[in-house]
Order: C-alpha cells, then structure tokens, then sequence
C-alpha cells in the first residue's frame, strides 16, 4: 500500500488507468498495457482562429503583389512627360544670363540605358581642372529634378561648381519604359556613379574635386554610392536620408511596400527577400565609409522618421565619427505646416528664391562650409 501511494504521488499527472496497470503490476498480477492515449485536438485558440471568417477589406488592404505588371497600373505617363516639359522650360527661362544649363544625355555603366541629366555650369569657365564638380541626386520613389531646386544649384554655380543632376531610371517624366526600369538601391546607383563619366568629358572639371549630395532618396543614394569598396567622391552629403529598408517598408505598411515589392529586380518583401534588403540598406553598411560626409536629419521627417534617421546618425557618431559629420534639426519650421522632411529646401515657387528659416541657413551654412573645406571649389587650378 505504501508503494502505490508513492508512486501516486511520484507520478501526478498520470491517468487513472495507468496507476491501475502499476498497481496491478506491483500486486504481481498479470499485466496488461494502459490503453494508448488519442492524439491532442486542435487547440481551441488555433480552431477558432482557422474558422474564423475573413475580413475581405482587410486582407484587401494588406495584399501586396510582387508582379511588376501591377507596379504602375493605370498610372498617366503623360502626365508627366507634359510636367518635366513645363519644368525644363522654366529652368531655361530663370537661368538666362545666370548660369550654363543643359540637359544632356549619357550612358549608364549596366543595362542598356541612357539616362538624361541637368547640367549646370558657370557661364564662364576655367581651365583644365579649373573646376570642382559635383552630382546632385533628387529623391522620390519616382520623383525628378524639380524647379524647386534652383535657388540652391544656383548657388553651387556661383560658388565656382559645376553640378550635374541624373534622371536615374525610374525617374519620371521620361515615358513608361524609363519609369517601369526602377530599381530602388540597384542600378539606380550606377546610374547616378555613371554621370561622372560625363563629367570627364568637361576639360575644366577636375577630377580630383568630385563631391556628391542627395535628399530623401537621394540622400539614400549618396550614402548607397559612398558606401561601397570604390568610388570617386572626395566628400559626400546625405539630407533627410533613406536608411534602413527592412524597418522603413514595416514602418510604412502595404501602401509603401507595394512600391517596392513590385519592382523588376525586388518582386517581394524583406521576410522574403532578406538579404537583398539587407544588401540595398545603406545602415548596413557604415563601415565601408571613407570619405569625410555630412548627414542632416530633422526631428519632425514625417517622410523619412525620426526613428529611422536615428538609426544611421547613431551609427555615424559611434563607428565613423573621424569622418562623418551629423546634426540633428529639432523640429525646424515648427507649427502645423512643419515641413521636417524639406526644412533645408524651401523655396517661394513664384519667385525661386529661397524662403529661409534659421535652420535652413544654418543647414546650407554647414553644407557649403563643409564642402569648400573638402573640394575647395574657389580654387582656379587650371593657373
């Protein structure tokens, strides 16, 4: 009797009819096996959860395709060959007795592309090598160089720069087959790298003075260039930029991700295409930089967060602080018109003059300091 209390107590959660067949055995009786247990049922978590019904509008507002023939359904190509039209009009008009302006076109270093571009340049020019140059890159999932930005490349002229700005595939304006030929992170890069191969055919740029900037996309871009074994930028600035794909399409949601998921070279999400988002993430990436780069971030980007700009800004200061150079705007412009994501590149669109604020000046006081240090722009080495 005392064995078998033992062994109830030994073996708590044993059936009932097992503590029979131990008893029995102990007894010396003949022993016969415990019944064998049915497998577990479902949950009824799990069984609620998989009869459940489906939420039609939320699986619909959740859905998102990785065919590219839905990247751009029914989207007015038109539209915006007539806009960039109307833009490089204006930008020929405001330039007039101001600077040399251009559009040009040259050949990117993969695929078979041309990829047109803006080119500004003094009216008059120096010698061999008399000029520092840089690539200005505009931002957008699919955006283009806007007349917005003629007041700042205007100063870059009159700073002795000249300045070329790429409509990298999937740029607008150009028709369907431009647009369609996005590729967020890929060879948009080299498109961008590419124009300095057009630079070269400019006898008074020199080489050894090349410095890029980029906003938003294009700030993503610089960083993307610049963050690689080789290149040919001396100085390089990212504003507002795009930094971290796998916490920026989660952060964003379906309407952001579809963007992404549907391009030629992507066709998926970062759970399914991890290291691919991993590998066009400039956070990533941090170590590879070499070259001096200044990054300015504001506090209240409601394009590219906060939260995602801390990200590269903490890895800047903490791993490349010889030469990365970062400031942080809080809340600049503040009010219910706050533009964060554009603080440093407002403009009265009437007159295409800058509309300052105190954190633009200071934004542009920083960046023009910076890259005279670095490519000493007022400098005629042609003499």
């Amino acid at each position: 009797m005392g064995r078998r209390l033992q062994l109830w107590h030994a073996a708590p959660v044993a059936t009932f009819a097992a503590l029979i067949w131990l008893a029995a055995a102990a007894a010396g009786q003949q022993a016969q096996a415990p019944p064998a247990q049915s497998p577990p049922t479902t949950a009824p978590s799990d069984r609620s959860r998989a009869e459940a019904p489906m939420d039609p509008a939320r699986a619909r507002a959740l859905y998102v395709s990785n065919d590219p023939a839905d990247h751009a359904r029914g989207y007015n190509f038109q539209a915006d060959v007539d806009q960039k039209a109307a833009a490089d009009a204006r930008y020929a008009q405001a330039s007039k007795g101001v600077m040399d302006f251009q559009k040009v076109t040259y050949r990117s270093s993969v695929g078979d592309m041309d990829i047109p571009a803006y080119l500004f340049q003094p009216l008059k020019k120096r010698g061999p090598k008399g000029h520092a140059a840089m690539v200005w890159v505009h931002g957008g999932v699919h955006g283009n160089w806007s007349i917005n930005m003629f007041p700042f490349v205007k100063d870059a002229v009159e700073r002795g720069y000249v300045v070329i700005c790429p409509e990298y595939r999937g740029s607008t304006g150009y028709g369907e087959k431009h647009h369609l030929a996005i590729d967020y992170g890929g060879y948009e890069v080299e498109d961008t790298i590419s124009a300095v191969e057009y630079l070269k055919t400019l006898p008074h740029v020199d080489q050894d003075r090349l410095g890029m900037m980029g906003w938003s996309h294009g700030g993503y871009i610089t960083l993307m260039s610049v963050f690689r074994d080789a290149h040919p930028f001396k100085a390089a600035s990212a504003m507002v930029p795009v930094t971290n794909l796998v916490f920026r399409l989660s952060y964003k949601g379906p309407s952001y991700q579809r963007q992404f998921a549907t391009q030629p070279r992507i066709q998926g999400l970062p759970f399914e295409k991890r290291d691919l988002y991993i590998e066009r993430s400039p956070l990533y990436h941090v170590d590879k930089l070499k070259v001096p780069l200044l990054v300015h971030v504001a506090t209240n980007d409601t394009d590219v967060n906060f939260v995602e700009d801390q990200q590269i800004v903490d890895a800047l200061r903490s791993r490349k602080p010889d030469l990365a150079e970062t400031k942080i705007y809080v809340d600049p412009v503040p009010g219910p018109t706050s533009v964060g994501h554009t603080f440093n590149r407002r403009v009265n669109m009437k007159t295409l003059e800058r509309d300052d604020s105190p954190d633009q000046r200071d934004s542009w006081n920083r960046t023009w300091t910076f890259f005279e240090w670095h490519l000493r722009p007022y400098e005629d080495r042609s003499r």
